[in-house]
Formats: C-alpha cells, sequence, structure tokens
C-alpha cells in the first residue's frame, strides 16, 4: 500500500501542482478531493505553461488513471473546456474520471457568488465567484445535484425547479436581479450529461481497491490549511477541508490507508483575497518579491499579497495536517535578498509572546509578528540539483525551518520546471 497526499501549507499558491505533477510519474492515480475549478495549479514542461483549475495536476503524467473526487465540486462547463485544451495540444484524456458523488455547480451559484461579493454593506470575503461556496451550501443543505444526477433526466429536472424555487426569489426581491429559466438550464445540463455520461463513474469502490492492491495513490488538494473552512481565518476561507484529513470525507478511503503526508510551502508567503496577513510588506521589497516570484493568481490574475515566511502559521497547519514530509518552493526568489525573515511568534495586543496560531481572526489582526534574521545569498541556486550545491545560508534557512518544524524537508525547489528540484529523499 503507498498512497500521498500533497496539500497546501500556508493561502494556497505553494506550488503544490509542481509537486503533483513531479509526484504523478510514478502514481497509478491522481485524485482531487477537495475545492472547484477555484484553484489555479500551473505546471510547466519545458517551454510550455500548463494552468489547470479543475482536472487534476497530475493530469500530465500520470500513467493510470484521474479522478476528480466527491469531494469536489464540479463546474462541468469549466470541465469540458479544460479537457478540450488539452486534447488541442495533443494530450489524451481518456484516463480522466469524476465522482457520481461530486456536487455539480449550477449557473444559479455563480450568480448567488458574484451577487454577495458585489453587495455593499456586505463582508467581502475576496472569493473567485466562481460558485464554490453557493454550491457547498446547497450540499450540506441536503438540496444540491450531483453529477449522478445529470444521468436521470427526471430527477435532474425535478431538483432545478425546487432549487430555481427559492433562487430565483432572491435573486428577484433581495437582489433586485433578473431571474433564471427553468427549461433553458435543464436542456443545457442534460446534454452536459450526455457528453460526460462515459466519465462519470463510482470512483471510491476503484480507489480504495486500489490501494487494497498496492497501486500508488497520489491525493491531490487545492486551496491550503489557512484557508480551511474550520482551521483558517475564518471567515476569509474556502468553502471545503483542504486538509490531509479532507481526503476521508473527499475521496471516500480511510484514515488508516493515507501514509505519505506532504505539505508544501513557499520560502516566504503570499495571500490573495482579504483577510488577516501578519508578515504582510507594504514596501518595496513586497513588491520585488512579487515581481521576481511572479506571484499573479493563477485563476483570476490578481497580484498576491506578499511577505515573511510565518512559521507560527506554518507549525499549525502542519499540526493540523499531520505532515511527515516538508516542501519548501520558490526559495530561489529570495535571492539577493539580506536579512531574511521568518516569523516565530506573535505579540499579542496585552504584550504577550505566543508561538501558537488563534482562532480569532479578530485578534490576529492586531497581532505583531517577531522575526528572526538570517543572512540571504546572492548565488545563483536556481541551476543546483543536489543539497550540497547549495550556499551555505540557504541551507542554513532550510535547516531554521525545519529546526523549528521539527519535520525534514524532503524536496527543495528551485525554480517553475519540473526538473529544477532538490530531492533529499525518494518516496516511490
Amino acid at each position: 500500500m503507498s498512497t500521498y497526499v500533497v496539500v497546501g501549507l500556508q493561502y494556497g499558491d505553494e506550488g503544490k501542482g509542481k509537486i503533483t505533477d513531479v509526484l504523478s510519474a510514478k502514481s497509478d492515480y491522481v485524485v482531487r478531493f477537495q475545492g472547484g475549478d477555484n484553484a489555479g495549479h500551473t505546471v510547466y514542461v519545458g517551454d510550455e505553461k500548463f494552468v489547470l483549475h479543475l482536472l487534476p495536476s497530475g493530469v500530465l503524467q500520470c500513467r493510470g488513471k484521474c479522478i476528480i473526487a466527491n469531494g469536489v465540486v464540479v463546474n462541468p462547463l469549466s470541465f469540458l473546456n479544460e479537457i478540450e485544451q488539452l486534447e488541442s495540444r495533443g494530450i489524451s484524456t481518456d484516463h480522466i474520471f469524476i465522482s457520481k458523488r461530486a456536487h455539480v455547480i449550477m449557473p444559479y451559484h455563480i450568480l448567488l457568488d458574484r451577487y454577495r461579493e458585489e453587495e455593499k454593506g456586505g463582508t467581502e470575503i475576496g472569493t473567485t465567484k466562481k460558485g464554490i461556496g453557493p454550491c457547498y451550501e446547497d450540499k450540506i443543505a441536503r438540496v444540491g445535484i450531483r453529477m449522478v444526477d445529470l444521468l436521470n433526466p427526471e430527477i435532474l429536472r425535478e431538483k432545478i425547479e425546487k432549487n430555481l424555487r427559492v433562487k430565483n426569489s432572491v435573486f428577484e426581491k433581495y437582489f433586485e436581479r433578473d431571474t433564471l429559466d427553468t427549461e433553458e438550464i435543464y436542456t443545457q445540463f442534460a446534454e452536459i450529461g450526455e457528453k460526460l455520461k462515459h466519465r462519470i463513474v463510482d470512483t471510491e469502490v476503484e480507489l480504495n481497491e486500489a490501494i487494497r492492491s498496492g497501486k500508488n495513490v497520489l491525493f491531490e488538494g487545492a486551496q491550503a490549511l489557512m484557508l480551511d473552512i474550520d482551521f483558517g481565518t475564518y471567515p476569509f476561507v474556502t468553502s471545503s477541508s483542504p486538509s490531509t484529513g479532507g481526503v476521508c470525507a473527499g475521496a471516500g478511503v480511510p484514515p488508516t490507508a493515507l501514509q505519505n503526508l506532504i505539505g508544501v510551502s513557499k520560502a516566504y508567503t503570499t495571500r490573495v483575497g482579504n483577510g488577516p496577513f501578519p508578515s504582510e510588506l507594504h514596501d518595496e521589497l513586497g513588491e520585488k518579491i512579487r515581481k521576481t516570484g511572479n506571484e499573479f493568481g493563477a485563476t483570476t490574475g490578481r497580484p498576491r499579497r506578499t511577505g515573511w515566511l510565518d512559521l507560527v502559521a506554518l507549525k499549525h497547519a502542519c499540526m493540523i495536517n499531520g505532515i511527515n514530509h516538508l516542501v519548501i518552493t520558490k526559495i530561489d526568489v529570495l535571492t539577493g535578498i539580506s536579512p531574511i525573515k521568518a516569523v516565530t511568534h506573535y505579540k499579542t495586543e496585552d504584550g504577550k509572546m505566543i508561538d501558537y496560531f488563534t482562532s480569532s481572526t479578530t485578534k490576529l489582526y492586531n497581532y505583531t509578528p517577531v522575526y528572526q534574521e538570517l543572512e540571504g545569498w546572492t548565488e545563483d541556486i536556481s541551476k543546483a540539483r543536489s543539497y550540497e550545491e547549495l550556499p551555505e545560508n540557504a541551507k542554513q534557512y532550510i535547516e531554521f525551518i525545519e529546526d523549528y518544524l521539527g519535520i525534514s524537508v524532503y524536496l527543495v525547489s528551485v525554480g517553475p520546471e519540473r526538473s529544477q528540484n532538490i530531492i533529499r529523499k525518494d518516496l516511490f
């Protein structure tokens, strides 16, 4: 039995797509277990750039099947668009399947998301306006439409009618917007069901059998722990659990099946959207990191907020996820910066020093980060392929992170391409 889970440890955009792509070359299955097309996973293959939103990042190299599991909310139009884009570039998509239990993002979900974000006087979360949250709401309210429903016309029509009675009332009376037409949506999604029927399967049965038979199964998360619905900076979070624990409910596998828990963190911190960010840089250095690291959202194109590595938040993320293998990405972006800082404590409003993450987002806004300074390096590390080739100060920075977290760094990424990795331990 060989299972691997790749999750983000910060606010997303840590480079999980690249790591999943690298590991997928030896995987029999690659499985997305939560989120939707609000994700943006970028993979570079030579001079080619692939930006994946809904499809598993392992789709380019996986030697077996790629699964969109039950915990994902699926916009079928986005799915078909990504499939078309890959096929237009000569990449086969015959190995991609969707769980019958995955919920479907409907047009009214997207409108609800957009109208709420635009509402004056509301709390703008900074969502991607892709309908992710409203779809998860319907799932929990037990009124959602699942992929299997696209294969049953009578059930599909009934569910759309019931949902639009409520949604149209909200659109018309609360938001003062136009209503949606039941027949139009039904016709569109019934046709989508026909197009996708050969891809909609019972994924949990096959995944559990694959694990029992000793196949290499790689589970891929979207977003990251600091955006977790329970353990992130609520309410500035996503609508699912992008944690290792989320795999069990999101893919239908038991906790005892999970072995290699791989957490991905940048060598610094970025965040897209609103919410607290204790180590954020608002100066020229923050802008330099943004430009050097090309820190712009893969899904939205929005500039990412940048800051120093927050080890207090990172320790919290590693604890919740039970991480036993750490990945540090984009360390090359810090080349030429000295000193390099890392948050080791927070100073509270009453002067108390703490090294744990708070559940109070309001308090976090008022915490002062306390930094440890380390000397930087000037050498070009983008061509390094072994740990020994790194400058001494770069190694000291990595080892400082390891000592603080008590977890070994198994892979260091020194550039965007799949070859720009220093692998210190072979997990397969």
